[in-house]
């Protein structure tokens, strides 16, 4: 876990360095080029000022948002389905063969009786080369943030096959938000890896991951609304966000590849 955490700081260092004008050039059309990224709605890799301004790139023209409950980041989506209960403790899984538990995942952000009825969920697995801000998937009002310390093991399916339970053991945000319009209970939760330097939230620029000393904490929030599509914050490389709404409520579509603002769930 330390050397994890060590590699991942020492990482956010370099990314965050700013070369000389062409060699950072140089730097970021290799990055582009070797993860084979889509530029065509964000800046020219040339004009970012480090890897870490290219990581956390915004994007240059708006997204038409579509119906529903949009996804917040783009990614692919590993796992989607219902929660289902094993010695009276609810289980998901992170891809096939490989479970996590929701309670512990969510650790401090929800009551028991939030959680009585069953729940849907959705893992997102953000690649290096994917857009690594995240957005409200609806209007929303944010209940209550829970920073939970951990590991950083990465989080891609190969290690996702090898290390049980891995997204409870790693670093983690869990939003519990409240959806304005149909009234029920869903929790976005950023989980972190290897070489993410940081998870950061436009909303609470208080919140620091990925420091030496850690501490779980807990933060309520009074008349926090998001409006659908707005920023949230963003991963300094990518992760997972897992979304876990109260059973239901939402019809997660079946999809393998999502940008953020196309359609993850209908309603219901």
């Amino acid at each position: 876990m330390s050397f994890d955490r060590d590699s991942s700081r020492f990482f956010g260092i370099i990314a965050g360095f700013k070369f000389f004008k062409a060699l950072q050039s140089f730097i970021n059309e290799r990055y582009v080029n070797h993860f084979n990224i889509d530029m065509s709605e964000f800046k020219k890799p040339n004009e970012y000022e480090s890897l870490n301004a290219l990581f956390t790139r915004k994007l240059e023209k708006l997204r038409n948002l579509e119906d529903g409950f949009i996804s917040p980041s783009d990614g692919c989506i590993l796992q989607s389905g219902e929660a289902f209960l094993a010695e009276n403790e609810l289980f998901a899984f992170s891809i096939k063969g490989r479970t996590y538990s929701v309670e512990e995942l969510l650790r401090d952000n929800y009551e028991k009786e939030e959680l009585k009825n069953g729940l849907n969920y959705a893992n997102i697995y953000l690649s290096p080369k994917d857009y690594h801000r995240y957005h409200a998937p609806c209007n929303l009002q944010i209940l209550s943030l829970t920073y939970t310390s951990g590991a950083l093991f990465s989080v891609n399916e190969k290690h996702l096959s090898k290390i049980a339970n891995l997204y409870t053991q790693n670093e983690r945000v869990s939003l519990k938000c409240k959806s304005v319009e149909k009234n029920f209970i869903f929790w976005l939760v950023f989980v972190g890896a290897q070489n993410v330097g940081k998870m950061c939230f436009d909303f609470d620029k208080s919140v620091q991951t990925n420091m030496k000393t850690a501490h779980n904490f807990t933060r309520k929030y009074n008349d926090l609304i998001i409006k659908k599509g707005e920023e949230l914050g963003n991963f300094e490389l990518g992760s997972t966000i897992v979304v876990l709404s109260q059973k239901g409520h939402l019809n997660f579509e079946p999809k393998t590849r999502i940008k953020f603002g196309e359609k993850l769930a209908n309603f219901l």
